[in-house]
Formats: structure tokens, sequence, C-alpha cells
């Protein structure tokens, strides 16, 4: 076969072109270009009726708690489904303003994607190194985000503990310069393994090399993290001052006794809004996972209405619910506020900026990149028209952390929402069990929240 270039003159910026182009003799372009260039892009896009026409007050809310902040980390992901188990935890104590250890959580994601990155770097081996696939795996290695499967993974082998069975260090509130360590071992150690299973090496061989690397990772994240408890006592005051004790608990066993939250029973619906991906299937992403043998990756693309609805009825029912979205795309952190078109770029710049959800995905112009949790819905006339979020940044955003919605926003930029299986309606609830569409590793719908 023979390959054909196409032949294209290169096309030069001359002075005809120059002589069109638009000058400061635009009143409206000088406007602009003084507001712009004074106070930035975002503060002269605002758009001033969006934030003081978004009311803050919902119908139904759940949360009468302080908002937990994951600190200069990418675990979000983390911590809205460890605030999702802490409402039930919450209960169950009597204490409003419990918390659960996210440095225990992030431990046992860090040791157990470790595994799982050495496995499938064995399982790759005879990949080329200059592939696709493994100079993606090679970027993305042991990184803070995740997604909502991986979360029920951690939870389901290692259960949870109470922050103070195992409070924050410096690097699990600042895990940049841990990660780096973290990656130049795992870097190296897959170069090495890719090696040996290229010099003949035994599966036997592999895996006892395996095994050593993986008592490196530990030795990093102890002194890192501190050392992970098998098992605490466990006391506390509850919210009107009663004393209780449990005596010695597991992580397994405070999860069985405290949170209680059948996992296995939730589903994550997508939005992907690409043609070729039709609603109703189940999808999931090739290489994507933390914990060998753990739970699958698994998203049923489903019409966003039905998404709003499932998800508006679990929070009138009065349980918050998990979700994902992008949320750098018009959102204000100083406000809280999550409106569609909060910054008129357009309109700033005299410029059509307008795109679709679509258009944005396959761009790579929009992700989901951030997880959080919704506490709140504002339901008028049986149809959801405002959503409260608990992010995980602290309480000094917003409304003390938390975070206001309108419903465009939601259309444009929540791609997942974690709802009961049994709240599914019959068209999706094939899905729960069918052969997943597996996507590849780099597929946007594999984009981590943190």
């Amino acid at each position: 076969m023979t390959t054909q270039t196409r032949s294209v003159t290169p096309q030069v910026v001359d002075d005809d072109l120059l002589a069109t182009l638009p000058t400061t003799d635009d009143p409206t372009l000088r406007l602009a270009l003084n507001a712009v260039t004074h106070s930035g892009v975002n503060d002269s896009a605002l758009d001033r009726e969006k934030v003081t026409g978004t009311p803050k007050v919902m119908s139904n809310r759940l949360d009468d708690w302080a908002a937990t902040s994951q600190q200069k980390s990418g675990r979000c992901w983390l911590f809205s489904s460890l605030n999702l188990l802490r409402s039930a935890a919450r209960k169950d104590l009597g204490v409003k303003n419990f918390e659960l250890s996210g440095n225990y959580a992030v431990f046992w994601d860090k040791f157990e994607r470790a595994n799982y990155f050495l496995a499938d770097v064995i399982a790759t081996a005879s990949e080329p190194l200059d592939s696709r696939l493994i100079q993606f795996m090679l970027a993305e290695v042991l990184g803070d985000g995740g997604q909502w499967d991986m979360a029920v993974s951690i939870y389901a082998k290692h259960g949870v503990v109470p922050k103070e069975a195992m409070p924050e260090t410096e690097p699990s509130t600042h895990t940049a310069q841990m990660n780096k360590q973290l990656q130049t071992l795992l870097r190296k150690a897959a170069l090495d393994l890719r090696e040996q299973a290229a010099a003949g090496a035994s599966q036997e061989v592999l895996d006892a090399a395996r095994k050593g690397i993986l008592s490196d990772v530990w030795r990093i994240l102890v002194i890192s993290l501190g050392n992970p408890p098998s098992s605490f006592e466990w006391e506390w005051i509850d919210d009107d001052k009663g004393f209780h004790r449990d005596g010695v608990l597991t992580p397994q066993q405070f999860y069985e006794r405290h949170v209680g939250i059948d996992l296995s029973g939730y589903v994550c619906l997508v939005d992907d809004p690409r043609q070729e991906h039709p609603k109703g299937r189940a999808l999931t992403v090739e290489h994507l996972g933390n914990v060998v043998g753990g739970r699958q990756i698994r998203y049923i693309n489903a019409p966003m209405d039905t998404i709003k609805k499932l998800a508006a009825e679990t929070i009138v029912a009065g349980e918050p619910v998990w979700f994902g979205a992008d949320v750098s795309q018009q959102s204000g952190r100083d406000d809280g506020l999550l409106v569609g078109d909060l910054y008129d770029y357009s309109g700033l710049f005299g410029v059509d900026l307008s795109t679709t959800k679509e258009q944005r995905v396959n761009t790579g112009a929009s992700a989901m990149n951030h997880a959080m949790l919704f506490t709140g819905v504002d339901v008028a006339d049986g149809a959801p028209r405002r959503w409260r979020v608990e992010n995980s940044w602290g309480e000094e955003p917003g409304d003390k952390g938390f975070f206001t919605m309108d419903d465009a926003w939601f259309t444009d930029y929540v791609f997942e929402v974690v709802v009961k299986i049994d709240s599914l309606p019959a068209d999706l609830k094939a899905a729960v069990t069918e052969e997943p569409l597996a996507l590849p590793a780099w597929d946007p719908m594999g984009t981590l929240a943190d």
C-alpha cells in the first residue's frame, strides 16, 4: 500500500489580513480590554445577575454538619465517598460532625494501586515500551485521583476507621512529594520487570520481584502516613454528652457496626454524550482500577433526565448522593456557585465560544475531574431546579464549604451520579449485569477525580 501525503501550501499571516483585524478604535473592544487587563478574565466576565439570581435555599436539605477538607491533595473521590458513609455513621453514633479517616483510606489506595500497577506491568510486558498504552500507564501511575468503584473496592476490603484512629499527616494533606517518590520507585520497577520478562523470567520470579517492590512501597507509605491500624479501641461521647465504649474493633467491624451501607447495591450512572455510545449501555475502562480482584469499573450510560430524577428522589428520601463533575467550568469558588453561563466569555470577547457537552468531551475540553456530594435539592412543580453540594475544600469557600448548583450546570458539567440499583428503571437494570463495552485506558470516561 502506498501512503499518500497531502501537499499543503503554507498560509502566512500577510498585511492584507492584518489590515482587517479589530483594533482598539472599536469602543466595545477597548472597554473589554480595560476591564480584563485590570481585573482579569473571570472577574470581567462574571454575570452579576447570575450571582444575585441564584437562591441558596432548598426545599430538601440534609446537611447540618461541617464540611471536610482534602487540603492540598487529590482525594476528593475518597472524601466525598467517606462523606456519604459518615452520613450513616453520624446517625448511628449520634455525633453530628463525626469524620472518617481520609488518611487510612488513601494509605490502602496507594498500596493496593501500586500492586495493581505492577500486576498490569507484568501482564503487558510484551507491549512495546513506546506504545500508547505503556506510556499512558507510566504517565498516570499512582496519582491521587479515583472513581466511585475504586473507593468501593477499598472499603469492601479494608473497612474504615474514625479520623482519630489514623489522623492526617503532612504528606497525607500535601501529597505531591510523597507521590513523586512512589512514582519514581514504580516507574523504575516497571522497567526492571519488563527487562526480566523479556529475558524469559518465570511468573514465580516476576511475582517475587513484585512483592519486593511492594515492601519498598509499604516502607514509604508508613514513613509518610503512619501505620494503618489493624484494630483500635473505640470510645466516644455523643452530642447529648452520653459516653459509649465499643472495645477493640477491626476497621471491617467498625464499618459493619457503625456504617452498615451495602455498597454492592449501588451503581454509577454516567452521561456520556458521544453518539457512538448509546444510552442504556454498560461501559468500563480498560486498565482502570486499584485493587486486584476488586470491583470492576462499571458505568451505565443514562439519559440526563433519568440521572437527575433518581438523584433528586434519593435526596428527598433522606440520603446524600455521590457525583462527579467538571468543576473547572463555570464555577465560582468564592461565592460557592456552580451556575450555567456564570461567566459570559462570549459576550466579554465578542467571539462565539459556545460548545456542546459532546464537543467538549470529544476535544478533551471537559471530563469528570472532581467528586462531591449532593446534600440538598430544590424541587418545584415536581422537577429539580437547584442542588446543594458538599465539597471537600474546607469551610472557606461558598456557604461554609457548601456550594449551590443550578439545573443548567448539572446538565452541562455533571458526568456521574451514584444511585441504588433498586431505584433504576426497567430499561437500565439489564446493564447492571451485561458485559460492558470496554473503552481504552485513555478514554475521557476514565478521567480520575482529584
